[in-house]
């Protein structure tokens, strides 16, 4: 396995990058390797010879970088050398198996959907964020921010891609689908949520259990929580800032500790041609470390694949 890694994306980087690879470099499996995208002769500076010897670490030269303030399409189009650009190059040639990026989200954006593309039949893809249930494991929540204005067809294949994602890469078994709603009943929420829910209800894609609310969260009714970018990102905004507050007043345990982006390192992108994770633009090593870990367990889930079977013989 190869899974590639954008050595200059994030706020700290590239120190926070490579440190993250030197903290994953050690779990790495023979026949995995991380290949780094960034200036060449820098990251031979900073990185082992013997990772390079061992066949652990690879450098692509990349000399353009993307930065946080570039205008996302205008940087992709104009910075071809740049370490995102190069990356997604190469995945789409199928030199690598993923690609992560801490970097300009944009730009990781403009490049799934116009160099990897998206899965044919795929209406639009989703980035998905998990959240911790107090019993322990995850509830898959998408999208949290890719597509802010949603119609209710794509909700409703939002419901298929998480109950794809939580079942091969969490293990989850015929997982639970809810739709984020005001209420529990099928006539409330707002004409989207309304309009989505009789969706939802007649297919027999997934396994559909109605209306969750804002409560249901962290608890154990769905596993997969269904909702626009625009509602799922503000959700995760929240959740970022309760775990900051609960940081600062010292009253994180075991489980709220779970809350850190440092713990989950990024978003999976599905509903494209290949494995991309978007991670936070404040990445440190670990969150880097786990953005990376993340990815080595969505290329070996096999999911793309996998939709894509489906897609080809979807029916309905």
């Amino acid at each position: 396995m190869r899974i590639g890694l954008d050595v200059f994306g994030g706020d700290f980087a590239p120190q926070a990058t490579l440190e993250g690879v030197r903290l994953l470099v050690p779990e790495l499996q023979e026949d995995e390797c991380i290949v780094l995208f960034g200036d060449e002769q820098f990251m031979h500076k900073s990185v082992e010879q013997s990772w390079i010897a061992s066949g652990k670490v690879e450098l692509v030269h990349a000399p353009e970088i993307i930065t946080m303030e570039d205008s996302p399409m205008k940087a992709y189009q104009q910075k071809q050398n740049s370490s995102i650009v190069t990356g997604f190059n190469y995945l789409r040639a199928g030199k690598i198996d993923g690609f992560a990026s801490a970097g300009n989200s944009g730009a990781m954006m403009v490049g799934s959907v116009y160099t990897i593309n998206t899965i044919s039949g795929i209406i639009r893809p989703a980035s998905i964020v998990l959240v911790p249930k107090v019993s322990g494991g995850h509830s898959v929540l998408l999208d949290v921010g890719t597509n802010p204005d949603a119609k209710p067809d794509v909700l409703c294949q939002y419901g298929m891609l998480g109950a794809f994602y939580a079942q091969n890469v969490l293990g989850v078994e015929n997982p639970t689908v809810g739709l984020l709603s005001i209420g529990e009943e099928e006539k409330k929420g707002n004409l989207l949520v309304q309009s989505t829910f009789p969706l939802m209800k007649e297919s027999s894609d997934y396994n559909f259990i109605g209306n969750v609310e804002g409560r249901d969260l962290f608890g154990n009714k769905a596993d997969v929580i269904v909702t626009d970018g625009f509602t799922g990102n503000i959700v995760l905004k929240q959740i970022e800032a309760m775990y900051r507050l609960m940081q600062k007043r010292g009253l994180l345990d075991s489980y709220f500790e779970r809350f850190s982006y440092e713990v989950h390192g990024g978003s999976p992108l599905v509903g494209i041609n290949k494995p991309v994770v978007i991670g936070h633009g404040i990445s440190s090593p670990l969150a880097i470390k786990n953005m990376m870990r993340l990815l080595r367990s969505y290329v070996s889930s096999n999911l793309n694949e996998k939709i894509k079977f489906v897609m080809n013989n979807y029916d309905h």
